[in-house]
């Protein structure tokens, strides 16, 4: 639906949640932010490019917010569709935009020497059957400016959930368009209920593009799996993503205390529990992505220090 002038909101089925496109149109050219998965494109966008009388040659560029396979994983059915679209994404994700057994192996494997923790089998089968990668045709590096015709949409650089995690702002809509760059206290089902944790990965980059975010001072904040945010609801998500940092910090140390020994980031994400959130046991495993940006943030300010056992376990203790 266009929920400002020039600026759609296409919202695809993904499993039991959704992902969230948004198409921004000018006078001669439209930018879609994120292709989601294959079905996204074929099932969701085609369609509704039909259905509002929208050429698909008007259709420019589409940005990947950042590497993640339900953000990228519908390039290579748009590049089928339409051959002359540019896809962009960030040129620190771009290994993992265009590869996407890099993209298991080093986004979602990333705790499997570490800690032990890995996606389960299915859900790395279920990701390979909704996901065609091709290569990019440009890497963005953050600050690019996309003419629309009458309208002008800008790039910013947002990591934290990613390393190359971006963003577009659109200054005629007071909107920005943020993926999953901020995440709150919980990502929902499509029924609003907690489906699992707010997985940012690097702490500080993501409390600095938080700041960011409220430096362009937006009216509308658009991610891709929650509700829309608009007016005072813009601060609330902020505010409310900036506090659950601050609540993963107190919980991280009480359970080191308790422990009374070296933790692994997941073992810390399981000595605590329902106190990082209101996820089943499965579901709160993901807890590590923040968890361990967390720790590695107090090991920075010397609050905790690291080791790696025999094992390759790597484990955390209070200084």
């Amino acid at each position: 639906m266009e929920i400002r002038p020039g600026l759609h909101r296409i919202q695809a089925p993904l499993g039991e949640r959704f992902v969230a496109l948004y198409l921004l149109e000018g006078e001669h050219s439209a930018l879609l932010v994120d292709t989601g998965i294959r079905e996204s494109i074929t099932g969701t966008l085609l369609p509704y490019l039909a259905q509002q009388g929208i050429a698909p040659e008007k259709l420019a560029w589409a940005i990947n917010t950042h590497c993640d396979f339900d953000h990228t994983g519908g390039n290579g059915a748009l590049k089928t569709a339409l051959a002359h679209v540019q896809i962009l994404a960030h040129l620190d994700d771009q290994p993992l935009v265009e590869n996407v057994q890099r993209l298991i192996d080093e986004r979602y494997g990333e705790f499997r020497a570490s800690d032990g923790f890995d996606d389960p089998a299915e859900t790395t089968s279920y990701l390979r059957s909704v996901t065609d990668l091709v290569p990019i045709d440009r890497a963005l590096t953050g600050g690019e400016v996309f003419d629309l015709g009458g309208r002008e949409v800008t790039v910013m650089h947002v990591p934290g959930h990613s390393p190359g995690h971006v963003a577009v702002h659109d200054p005629a809509n007071r909107a920005l368009m943020i993926g999953d760059a901020t995440l709150g206290r919980t990502v929902p089902f499509a029924d609003g209920s907690p489906a699992f944790p707010p997985t940012y990965r690097d702490t500080t980059p993501y409390l600095d593009s938080i700041r960011a975010f409220r430096d362009v001072d937006a009216d509308l904040l658009l991610t891709a799996h929650y509700p829309v945010h608009e007016g005072t609801g813009v601060e609330d998500f902020l505010a409310e993503s900036e506090d659950y940092v601050a609540e993963i910090d107190a919980i991280i140390t009480d359970a080191l205390v308790a422990a009374g020994a070296p933790l692994t980031a997941l073992e810390v994400v399981r000595q605590a529990g329902k106190k990082l959130g209101p996820w089943s046991a499965g579901a709160l495993d993901y807890s590590i992505f923040p968890v361990t940006g967390n720790l590695e943030r107090l090991r920075e300010r010397g609050v905790l220090t690291s080791t790696t056992d025999d094992g390759g376990r790597r484990r955390w203790s209070m200084t």
